[in-house]
């Protein structure tokens, strides 16, 4: 039975990554193939050192490479764009073998996902604070924060990956004694850079929240409900500051 175009794509795809097929087994066994198949590994693994860099200057390259490719091989890339490739590392070193002496890798690796999310994000105009000044306590109750593209948060329970993340993207040395609790970041982009800050899990919960469209009294809701003596109007003005908001919405703010 002759194997369609498609087929034939799939199992060429397939052998690049080390599979076999013995409908293709001619082509495969060309020296020329091996050494394509090297070019294509060498060229994800390649873009996932580089779309992880605070990884490697935790782990260091030979390490980094030799995880990526081991991932490569069993995730190859499915979008021409590499830049993106690799949204599933982080998950991949949360099990592999060799860095579970190492929990915080995985996390880590979540917050470089984020910092190329941002960098790649459409730009949108920012909400100003005097805009939220002007308006009245109903109205901003039921004010609806939308958060821009270019702002990406996460929380991080299981270990300090914000700590490691940013003094190790900054070049700052790690401290001897590092306190091992959860942390949250939250990434933006201003005036085209990448600007990281640190997020409690209220901070983390209020931005779901906006990004869920709730309103903005129930947003306070669910901020407050994990942390009660949190400072609203501290936290708010932090959030707009760092460029969290977009001024469109559906309140209309002009």
């Amino acid at each position: 039975m002759k194997r369609s175009l498609e087929g034939f794509q799939d199992a060429f795809v397939d052998a690049l990554y080390g599979g076999e097929s013995a409908d293709i087994q001619s082509l495969t066994r060309q020296p020329g193939f091996a050494v394509y198949r090297n070019t294509v590994l060498k060229g994800a693994t390649d873009a996932l050192v580089a779309n992880f860099p605070t990884l490697e200057r935790l782990v260091g390259t030979e390490w980094l490479r030799s995880a990526a490719a081991i991932h490569a091989r069993l995730l190859p890339p499915s979008d021409a764009r590499l830049l993106h490739y690799g949204a599933d590392f982080p998950d991949f070193l949360d099990g592999f073998e060799h860095a579970q002496d190492m929990p915080y890798l995985g996390d880590v690796a979540r917050l470089d996902l984020l910092w190329t999310q941002v960098h790649c994000a459409v730009e949108e105009p920012e909400i100003e604070l005097s805009l939220l000044a002007r308006l009245c306590a109903t109205e901003l109750a039921s004010l609806r924060l939308i958060p821009r593209a270019s702002a990406c948060w996460i929380w991080l329970p299981n270990c300090p990956a914000y700590t490691l993340w940013h003094l190790s993207r900054e070049q700052l040395p790690l401290p001897d004694d590092l306190d091992w609790q959860g942390e949250g970041a939250l990434l933006t982009r201003q005036n085209g850079r990448v600007c990281w800050q640190a997020a409690s899990a209220a901070d983390c919960a209020f931005l779901d929240a906006c990004a869920a469209q709730l309103p903005l009294d129930q947003a306070i809701d669910k901020a407050v409900a994990i942390e009660p003596t949190l400072n609203l109007e501290h936290s708010l003005i932090r959030l707009v500051r760092a460029g969290a908001f977009t001024a469109s919405n559906p309140s209309g703010l002009s």
